[in-house]
């Protein structure tokens, strides 16, 4: 098991794999840890690839030593009892 959940931003760097060494790096944020096995110390992740100023400019799938990964952020706490995106003017999206 990781330890990490959907929304961590992680550092996948060369401590993780000479494949991500330089300026190969890359900023992910987690959307799925693979459970299946596989050699120790290695796990599939999933997720978006961030550039400078934080958004999404791939969905990636890397294969990485585990212990070379860093977490940058941990996601933020989920909401308890909210669901869906919240309406954008001050009126309320039912009628």
């Amino acid at each position: 098991m990781t330890g990490w959940k959907p929304g961590d931003l992680l550092l996948i760097g060369a401590a993780c794999s000479v494949q991500f060494a330089g300026d190969r790096a890359l900023r992910l944020r987690l959307v799925s840890a693979d459970t299946r096995p596989t050699y120790h110390g290695w796990v599939w992740l999933t997720g978006y690839v961030l550039d400078d100023k934080g958004l999404a400019v791939d969905k990636r799938e890397v294969y990485v030593q585990q212990a070379g990964v860093r977490l940058l952020r941990a996601a933020p706490p989920a909401t308890p009892g909210r669901s869906g995106p919240r309406p954008t003017s001050g009126k309320s999206a039912r009628r």
